[in-house]
Parts: structure tokens; sequence; C-alpha cells
């Protein structure tokens, strides 16, 4: 008996731990405890996990519907922001390990929202990752310009989740982008205008987070 603890000890030291999904470097996560639902949010520009809009979104949407929230700090990239396509793998990685994380936090309906350049990452990671095991996608402000893979018209058209397509009426760009999408629209991907809202949302927090969460709903 001695000898097969013995040998039971020895077999345990050489037997590796299971791996843990980290939390990507610079996220901020809000736990939503038991409920199997979550969101992954990506910022703008040049910008951090607590910015315009992904903020007030990721608080919203843990507040009231109880989601687990997972802010990413995406890739920050100098000069002219076409040079953002460079950083899209690394973005990539970025968000496949922001899923492992809620994962392992239990969730087992993840949607992901990106809002201005994190709209086009998002946009093209759904679209070239299409066994991701997300229930959804959410762009905010996103445009059509710069060619594959910034291009979210042409990124959305190869996405087969539903889709949350939503901009501020104010913004001319945003709104021109959303008209070159408005063929997409079906059962399946909503368009939504939030009146007088510009790029940011400044003074619209509380309807953009409406919007989205009326759309959250509808899904579950």
């Amino acid at each position: 008996m001695k000898q097969i603890i013995a040998v039971l000890a020895l077999v345990g030291m050489f037997v590796a731990p299971i791996a843990q999904a980290d939390k990507p470097d610079g996220s901020v996560y809000l736990d939503g405890g038991d409920v199997k639902y979550g969101l992954i949010l990506a910022h703008g520009r040049g910008k951090s996990p607590t910015w315009l809009v992904v903020d007030p979104l990721r608080k919203g949407i843990h507040d009231e519907l109880g989601y687990h929230t997972l802010s990413l700090q995406m890739p920050i990239v100098g000069g002219n922001w076409k040079n953002y396509a460079g950083a899209f793998p690394e973005a990539y990685k970025t968000i496949d390990q922001g899923i492992s994380f809620l994962k392992e936090k239990g969730v087992t309906r993840i949607y992901l929202l990106g809002h201005s350049m994190g709209a086009r990452m998002v946009s093209a990671f759904v679209a070239t990752h299409p066994n991701s095991g997300l229930a959804g996608l959410i762009v905010v402000g996103c445009r059509n310009n710069g060619g594959s893979p910034l291009d979210c018209d042409k990124n959305l058209q190869k996405v087969g989740l539903p889709v949350l397509d939503i901009w501020g009426s104010s913004n001319g760009k945003d709104a021109e982008a959303a008209s070159e999408r408005a063929g997409l629209r079906s059962a399946t991907y909503s368009h939504v205008a939030i009146d007088g809202a510009n790029h940011k949302f400044e003074d619209h927090e509380s309807e953009l987070v409406a919007a989205v969460v009326n759309w959250l709903k509808q899904r579950n």
C-alpha cells in the first residue's frame, strides 16, 4: 500500500496543472457572478478601456442586465489611422484571450462590441474567425474606408452572427457609412441611429446604453 501511495505521489509531481485563462493585459472586468452572459468591448483609436462610449456601456450593461463585462486594452499605433491595419493580428489575439477568460468564468453566451477603430477590429475578427463561438456582434460608429481589414462594410458582409449596427445621426461620416450598409438589414441585422448623437455619443450615453440593452434582451 505504501508503495502504491509513493507511486501516485511521484506521478502527481509530473502532472502539469490545468492552465488558467488570464485576464488580458490592461483590461477592465466587471464580474457577473453566476450569470452566463458576457460582453467584451473594444475602444476607439488610441484610447483606453474606460474611455467614452465603452465605459458607459460596460457599466450600464453590467448594472441593467447583470452581464460580465470585459473592456479590452486594444493596440495603440502611432501615425496615420491606416497604420492600424498592421495591428489587427494583435487585436485578434487580445479578443481571443478575452473570450477564453470569460468562458473560464462560466460565461456561455458572449457578445462582442467595438466602437470606431474598435468596431473595425471586432468586425474583422468575426469575419475571419467564424468559429469563435460568439453569440452576436455590436458595431458602434463603424466606418467603411481604408480597405481590408479596416473596411467595416466588407467585414460585416462576411458575418453570419446577429448584428447591431448603431451610430450617431449627427456625425456625417458615421451616417454615410451606415447608409452604405443599409442593404445588410435583415431579421438578424439591426440598423439603429441615435438621434442627435455625435461619434463619441456625448450627452447621449443613456440612449446608447438603452438601445444596446434592448437589443441584447431580444437576443436572449
